[in-house]
């Protein structure tokens, strides 16, 4: 937002100092049109910005996985987006990279599991192969104040995340007589 900014401010005392002065009187259209450029800018930036979602949720999917009788399946993670989306927060899915070959025998990217779960690619992220998720969800939800949801405790990263951790406490959930629940 600072650049947008900085840019049409420039371009604003460009175009005053170049209508002031006989002498820069041809740069007042070149001014003109730094200005009209750096204004639509600074619109997309602000539009942008106030369409980004608030309320993040990071889900950590190799986790959720497991959640209905401890059996890997990627429909349990697809409930468990569906639910938050419904209660107003803004998800994103972290995953090991071992996912793929836990619900369909093959490595899948987060292009592959974000269309599964019916969510942009953005908001889906696979962890680097030899690479533990555990803190890369901690280090989203440090980055975007976001509620994390999982049923585990971290405790091997608590040195690393205190501040997260203590934040507040992960929503945990599960399900109980084959109905979802989630302790929002």
């Amino acid at each position: 937002m600072r650049l947008p900014l900085f840019l049409f401010v420039l371009s604003i005392c460009g175009l005053f100092a170049a209508l002031s002065r006989p002498a820069f009187s041809d740069w007042a259209m070149v001014a003109g049109l730094c200005t009209v450029a750096s204004a639509i800018l600074l619109l997309g930036k602000w539009l942008r910005r106030s369409k980004a979602p608030e309320n993040w949720a990071v889900v950590d999917g190799s986790n959720i996985l497991h959640w209905r009788e401890g059996i890997p399946d990627i429909a349990t993670v697809r409930e468990v987006v569906d639910a938050l989306t419904a209660s107003g927060l803004t998800p994103g899915v972290v995953f090991d990279a071992n996912v793929g070959y836990k619900i369909s025998d093959r490595y899948m990217n987060d292009k592959a599991l974000a269309l599964l779960l019916g969510l942009p690619v953005d908001r889906v992220m696979v962890a680097p192969n030899g690479t533990p998720a555990d803190p890369l969800v901690l280090q989203v939800a440090r980055d975007l104040s976001a509620t994390i949801v999982t049923n585990d405790r971290f405790r091997d990263w608590v040195d690393d995340y205190p501040d997260v951790l203590q934040a507040k406490e992960p929503v945990q959930g599960g399900y109980r007589n084959g109905a979802l629940w989630l302790a929002l």
